[in-house]
């Protein structure tokens, strides 16, 4: 199968776990625990219905939106990832340039393999830096002014990591950073040249946004352990306040879920929160996130700018969760197994998908503008 005969999702999904070796594929695929949530994520929009309205005159769609004062040119964005160069070697750079030809946004993570410099160098579209909140304060307050000083515009705090979710596929595969060698890792290795191929074109492992602070090189850790031992679990309102005071522009927190800490984000001056649970990779039995978009919206939606992500597969799921009011859509794993199926072709192609998708839907649903979507045109089974 090649990239070219990848239509949806699942395609994508199946082409990436061909060329990627396995503990690599499960990382991207996996969630914690029983993966119920990350389950949830995808089936809770079943459980919603579209009402399509006829004879309303659609011509042209428009699919624009403004997120945080960043114009986009469609209602979805790749959400910021981590390790992009491991699923693809070239990571980063490909999904950015894909994401600016459809100036859309997406963002580095503090856990980026591309320093988020070089990528904002490399396109001008609409970026975020997806940041964690580490117990070395000096390492926060450096990558504040490292994202202000590349001029950066957004800044997204992930806000649902405190300690590391239990992702029992990573387990069972010895998945670190750096990747440590198993002979069962060995063997996924060699049966993927390809892979292996273009890592080695890569230049070798490096996280550019944390390499002068910490030191990767004595010994692997896994996701999980680097979350509960690298980050503050202490974190409060207050830390949050003082940084949105230090960055003093559009401020966003990603991995809300409970409307008493969406009103919480609105009081202490953020612009923007993600709807999101880690795309079921922190909290197992956790809520979806479709199913508490619209008590967060109604807590908060006029306030500030309510994005959303997890379990997207579908340019009707976008639309679903933009009638209930949210700004944007983030993809994640939708972009990512693209991206190790095809690179920036992958990536490109996947996007291309989704805008398709949504303009066909618009039409058949009897709307020609997002601004025209609404709960109205939901139905709850």
């Amino acid at each position: 199968m090649s990239i070219n005969r990848c239509i949806n999702f699942a395609d994508f999904r199946r082409l990436a776990k061909k060329r990627l070796p396995r503990p690599i594929f499960d990382y991207i695929d996996g969630g914690a625990d029983d993966e119920i949530t990350k389950a949830r994520n995808t089936s809770a929009f079943d459980d919603c219905d579209l009402l399509p309205s006829v004879l309303t005159g659609v011509g042209d769609v428009d699919l624009s939106v403004t997120v945080m004062g960043q114009k986009l040119d469609v209602p979805f964005y790749c959400s910021p990832t981590a390790l992009q160069r491991l699923f693809h070697y070239k990571g980063e750079r490909a999904v950015a340039l894909a994401a600016a030809e459809f100036n859309t946004l997406f963002g580095v993570s503090s856990l980026g393999t591309e320093s988020l410099e070089d990528i904002r160098e490399l396109v001008q579209t609409p970026q975020v830096f997806q940041f964690y909140f580490h117990k070395d304060r000096g390492l926060n307050r450096a990558m504040l002014e490292r994202a202000k000083a590349a001029g950066i515009k957004v800044m997204m705090l992930t806000v649902d990591s405190v300690t590391g979710g239990n992702r029992e596929r990573d387990i069972r595969s010895g998945f670190s950073i750096p990747m440590r060698l198993t002979p069962g890792s060995i063997l996924e290795f060699i049966r993927k040249p390809r892979w292996g191929i273009g890592y080695l074109r890569s230049g070798g492992f490096a996280l550019p946004q944390l390499d002068a602070h910490i030191d990767f090189s004595g010994s692997a850790t896994s996701i999980g352990n680097y979350f509960t031992e690298m980050l503050e679990p202490s974190i409060d309102w207050d830390d949050v306040a003082e940084m949105i005071d230090f960055w003093g522009g559009e401020f966003c927190l990603k991995g809300l879920m409970h409307p008493d800490d969406a009103k919480r984000a609105v009081d202490v001056g953020c612009s923007g929160v993600v709807v999101s649970n880690h795309g079921g990779r922190q909290l197992d039995g956790s809520r979806s996130s479709f199913d508490q978009l619209d008590e967060i919206v109604q807590a908060v939606g006029d306030d500030l700018d309510v994005l959303f992500d997890g379990g997207v597969q579908r340019g009707t799921h976008i639309i679903k969760a933009l009638s209930l009011g949210a700004k944007a859509v983030g993809i994640g794993r939708g972009y990512l197994f693209p991206l190790a199926a095809g690179g920036q072709q992958g990536v490109h192609k996947a996007l291309q998908i989704f805008k398709d998708e949504i303009r066909r839907d618009m039409q058949l649903l009897g709307k020609s503008s997002i601004s025209e979507l609404s709960a109205a045109n939901l139905r709850y089974r």
